[in-house]
Formats: C-alpha cells, structure tokens, sequence
C-alpha cells in the first residue's frame, strides 16, 4: 500500500493554526522566494507550485504564507510512519509519502477495501489530505497513488494500471517525456512494444520499473529505522535526598548513556536530568556542552553545581537522564603525548555558558579584509575552534581597534605634534604610509570619504599608535594601538 500526502508541509501547520482563506508555504529557489506548498483555497484562486511569491501575491492578495521547514515535514512524517504501525508492522519512507506491506494484516481489518477506508477516514479527521493506492507490487501501488489512486486486486494489476501514463512508472522526467513524444502515453503502450528494442533504445531502466510494477522483479520494503534515543532511567527501592546518593545514581546513568554514545558514534551537546519526587513532582538540571562530549567523570563534575540546587522534597524516588542534542563524534587516536588544553578549555566555556548562557561566550576568528574593523569575525566559542594562524595583513595591526578618533591636522605627513584624547604626544618616529581602499561592492557609510594612508606613529611619550589620513576630505584620525 501507497500513501502520498500531497499537501503534508501546509496541512501540518494549519493543523495547529487554522486559516480560512487562501494559505500557501515559501521558500527561496533561484535567488527568488516561490511557492512550496499550498491548500485547495490557494489553488481556486489560480495559484500553484512553484510560482514566484511576488505572482502569488497579485494574483491572490488575501494569501496567507509562512516559510517551509523540510525538517519539521520529515519530522512528521516520521511520526505518520509510527502510527501507520496500527496497520501492519512494515512501514517504510517514501519521499512525500509511505509504502506498508499489508500483507497478511489485512484480514484484521475486514479487507483490503475496509483496511482503506478506515486508514482514510482517520486521516481526513487529522485534517491531512491522503492519496493511497494497494497492489500486489510496490510499483503498481505507487502508480496508483500519484495518478488517480484505487485498489488493484491480485492478479489484475496490469488491467488497473495499463491506462495510466508512463510516469506512473517512476521514471525520470526526461524519459517521460522522451517516451511520450513517440507516442508512447500509456503503460499498456509500453508493455505491447518489444523487450529488446526498449532495452536497446532507453536502457535497462525503462524494463526494470516495468517489470517491479508487474511483479517479474522483487523490490521489498524497507521499515523506517527509528531515530536513536538517548535516555537512561534508574527507579530506586528507597527515596534518596542527599546530594552524593544523587550523584551516584547520576554517575550510573552516565555510564550507561556515555557507552550508547560510543557505540554510535555520538557526543552529547545538551544533557537533561530529571529527578522525580515522591509527591510525583519533579525537579530538572540542565547542562549544555561546548562541544560533543562522551566522557562520563568530566560531564559529572558539570552537573555537580545543578544537583546541589535540587529540591528533594519527601525523596525522590525516580531519576532520569537524557541526551536531548547530539552531534557526530568519531573515535580518534589518543596517546600519552595527547594535549589536555582544548578539553579544559571547553569545561571551562561550559561552565561559564551554564550560568550566563553559551551564546554570550564569543571569540574573535581572523576574516580575510584589508579594511581594519573587518579583518576579524565574533564567533560563539562552543561552536565555532579557535584559529592559530589566520589570514595575514600585509602590514602589522595594532592590538587595539577603535572608531576613529579625529586629530588636528590636514599635510599628507603625520604632525609633529597633535592632541588625543586630551593628552599631547611628540612623534618620535612614524612608518607609513599603507594605502588601504574600501570595498567598492559594499556601501560601508565610514569609508565614504574614499582611501585611507595609514601610519605606525611612535610618540616620545611610548604610546604606539596607529593614523590614518584621507587625501580626499584631508584630516587625521587616530583607530587603533600597538601594544
């Protein structure tokens, strides 16, 4: 059995916000934002897949949109595959829709018609829209489905899906159409022309998905392989409340969690602990890492700040752990030369991420620009490495870079004396000048005054500054210092 949802990205929003009215998902293809998805209403009013949003809006001005999210769709089909476990223990992926293998499940539904009609009739209240087609064969059920739908009993599943169009086979788009221009429309079409001459003329693709939707080929289905879950739980014979025999059942946890991790491969990103009461209340501590992390003695010290703070009530009775974010984590080769530095330093961001949150833990990344204030990147430390060596200017930079401070003066020479920040400075000795020009693709409201020469000035005072003067709009201004 075949089910396609031909509307499952919008239907699966407007089941949580029903619109009355026209409704339409977007997306950005081609540099330009076009129709993903929409409902029947979209659709009377002339609208379609694909068309430019800009199109849509005039032709429909009433139309509701909201972005495409391909996770969340898959997401919710993967949970349409769960419940379609109601009907028959293999239940597998198909792009937009499902393939189950119904067979010998059937008859606990009174029939395959019956099995249909229920299945439909369940869907329809769930608000989605559902095209199914059975068949003896994968094939013969797909074709059914994308191209008018219906029930092709055993043993006539040539005479149910000969009339349908040579599309319905699964071909590529551009053999149907190259089928279709020879006048060939029809699967019965197909089926009266010679095996060899097909094979000779369109490859061995056209006779393979006709022999699968006839049956002469096997093509089993595949169920749908759960997505992993990370979670461990520990019920206790006796209510506990002191923080170390919290820790311990933890630390158990920990192990049996930080072994699933390995076995797949994985690292923990976000760790959530629950710790259930007596009073079927419930008490939770949250860590995010980082980085991906397995290592059950360093994420137990993480936890120890959390647990403290716990609230035990009468005891608790019931602890759980679960992994909630994971990322890749291959294993690596580690020796007794391996540095301990990046591993402390990402304990070290953890903690700090765990009080003030991990998004306000930045750290600068060098960028590839001449211009000053461009020349660096402000990354999250826990997701992003630090660079030892980066892009390197053609001249040295000084430590400190601030918005332009102007300085009296208007020679193309840095002045003998000037006046900063209420401070005089006498120049000793002045390196320059680097010309450096703005980025013409870019309209950066600064840099309007055009090219800039800049100077490396030593003042007699030790300070080590860095000018810069505009030949266009003549004037000194003081951006940065050298160590």
């Amino acid at each position: 059995m075949s089910l396609w949802f031909p509307r499952l990205p919008s239907e699966r929003i407007l089941r949580q916000r029903p619109v009355d009215g026209p409704f339409a998902l977007t997306h950005l293809s081609a540099n330009a934002q076009r129709i993903y998805c929409l409902n029947p209403a979209a659709e009377e009013q002339g609208l379609s897949r694909g068309m430019s949003f800009s199109d849509a809006r005039a032709l429909c001005p009433d139309l509701l949109t909201d972005h495409a999210d391909p996770y969340a769709d898959e997401k919710f089909l993967r949970l349409l595959a769960r419940w379609s476990g109601r009907y028959c223990p293999w239940v597998g992926l198909d792009g937009d829709g499902l393939l189950l293998d119904v067979t010998g499940s059937t008859h606990l539904f009174g029939g395959e018609g019956a099995l249909l009609d229920d299945l439909g009739a369940r869907l329809a209240r769930a608000g989605l829209t559902l095209k199914a087609g059975m068949a003896d064969t994968r094939g013969a059920a797909w074709a059914l489905a994308h191209h008018g739908g219906g029930l092709a009993p055993a043993g006539e599943t040539l005479s149910h899906i000969g009339r349908l169009p040579v599309a319905a086979l699964r071909f590529g788009d551009q053999l149907a159409i190259q089928l279709q221009r020879l006048g060939i429309r029809t699967i019965n079409d197909l089926v009266a022309l010679p095996r060899a001459t097909l094979a000779r003329r369109f490859g061995p693709e056209v006779l393979l998905r006709l022999d699968q939707a006839l049956g002469n080929q096997p093509e089993p289905v595949s169920p749908a392989e759960d997505p992993p879950h990370y979670a461990v739980r520990m019920t206790l014979p006796d209510p506990i409340g002191l923080t170390g025999d919290v820790m311990a059942g933890l630390e158990r946890l920990l192990d049996r969690l930080c072994a699933t991790l390995a076995d797949r491969q994985t690292g923990a990103r976000r760790l959530n602990f629950t710790a259930r009461r007596v009073d079927q209340g419930a008490s939770q501590v949250e860590v995010r890492l980082a980085r991906p992390m397995r290592d059950a003695a360093r994420i137990l010290r993480l936890f120890e700040r959390g647990v403290e703070g716990l609230e035990a009530g009468f005891g608790i009775d019931q602890i759980r752990l679960e992994a909630t974010e994971v990322e890749p984590l291959p294993f690596h080769q580690v020796t007794h030369h391996s540095a301990r530095e990046d591993d402390r330093i990402a304990d070290l961001i953890t903690r700090l991420g765990n009080r003030v949150g991990l998004e306000a833990i930045t750290r600068y990344l060098p960028a590839d620009s001449n211009i000053p204030d461009k020349s660096f990147t402000v990354a999250y430390a826990a997701y992003s490495e630090p660079v030892a060596s980066g892009w390197a200017a053609p001249a040295p930079r000084p430590l400190t870079i601030f918005p332009p401070e102007p300085i009296a003066g208007h020679m193309p020479r840095p002045p003998r004396f000037f006046t900063w920040r209420r401070m005089s400075f006498r120049v000793a000795e002045a390196t320059g000048p680097e010309r450096i020009a703005p980025e013409w693709w870019l309209d950066n409201p600064d840099w309007r005054s055009g090219v800039r020469d800049y100077w490396r000035v030593q003042t007699r005072e030790g300070r080590r500054l860095w000018l810069f003067f505009t030949p266009q709009n003549p004037g000194w201004c003081v951006e940065g210092e050298f160590a």
